[in-house]
């Protein structure tokens, strides 16, 4: 039974005239006697019973009129779903991404989309790193946010940009004076770590402990807001991706260029490489890539 026999056969039975029926359809009388043929072969008995003079329903004919009418709905309104979502003109859309990114550098990039797509509703997972991957890996998600993952097996990244480390200091540090900072001078202050698992965290240490030094934490905490709003009241320094400039900024905190080492890790989208993207989320991937800047050390000034 197809779409095309049962449109055939709806329009007989409405008009109850092979010839109007034909007329309506734009097709000819032999190829309209064949979908019915094919249809009742399909269903295993008469569905229309037809004279010299007319044409008429047989019981079964009928009782598949309402059923008929129900599946073409049905299937219109499928089709129009499908095209929609394929135009942008409807659709849903999952991300996950690392609290930095989705409170720095994501509301702009998705006001963007929305003004391009305004009937594509878009969930944000904000997690952290490790979870974003996981999201990704168990396809709960399309597109990941992250740091480049030091393996990615089945999933692909995509980098957006390079990110480096600055200092977070108080705004009346003498610190916040200087025109950089080297971490053994960060270090001789009270430093304010995100707590582990944090990506954020184990970059630190991993670059630290490549130079023989260890990450002292006075205080540890959740939340880079936290973080910033500790900074900005004098309980020590830090040391956050550039990404959460502008956020450390808002918070009171004052960021300079940091070395001695630099610390820096590529930012971009996490997907998986053997499936294809919808297209809702190959457009937010495009205007990702459209948008996003690397955060200016000079912004820190």
């Amino acid at each position: 039974m197809t779409v095309k026999q049962l449109r055939a056969f709806l329009a007989v039975a409405r008009t109850l005239s092979f010839t109007q029926a034909c007329e309506h359809l734009h097709i000819s009388q032999p190829a309209l006697s064949l979908a019915i043929k094919g249809l009742e072969e399909s269903l295993g008995g008469r569905l229309l019973i037809r004279s010299t003079r007319s044409v008429r329903l047989t019981p079964e004919g009928e009782s598949l009129v309402p059923l008929a009418k129900r599946l073409i709905a049905e299937w219109d309104n499928t089709e129009e779903l499908l095209r929609q979502r394929f135009t942008l003109q409807l659709g849903r859309l999952a991300v996950a991404t690392m609290p930095s990114f989705a409170s720095n550098l994501l509301p702009p990039a998705l006001r963007v989309f929305r003004q391009r797509h305004p009937r594509v509703n878009v969930t944000v997972h904000d997690v952290i790193n490790e979870q974003v991957i996981e999201m990704v890996r168990a396809r709960r998600v399309e597109l990941g946010l992250v740091f480049e993952p030091e393996a990615t097996g089945s999933l692909s990244f995509t980098p957006l940009f390079r990110d480096r480390f600055v200092a977070v200091v108080p705004a009346d540090s003498r610190l916040a004076e200087r025109a950089r900072l080297g971490w053994p001078t960060l270090m001789t202050r009270d430093f304010i770590a995100l707590q582990r698992p944090s990506m954020v965290r184990r970059l630190l240490e991993q670059a630290l402990e490549s130079r023989g030094l260890t990450l002292p934490a006075a205080f540890e905490c959740h939340q880079l807001a936290t973080v910033g709003r500790m900074v900005a009241s004098g309980l020590g320094v830090s040391a956050v991706p550039s990404l959460c400039i502008a956020q450390m900024q808002e918070l009171g905190a004052v960021c300079v260029p940091l070395d001695d080492p630099v610390i820096e890790r590529d930012v971009g989208v996490l997907t998986w490489n053997t499936h294809e993207l919808s297209v809702a989320a190959r457009a937010l991937k495009k205007v990702l890539a459209e948008t996003i800047r690397t955060p200016g050390l000079a912004a820190t000034r």
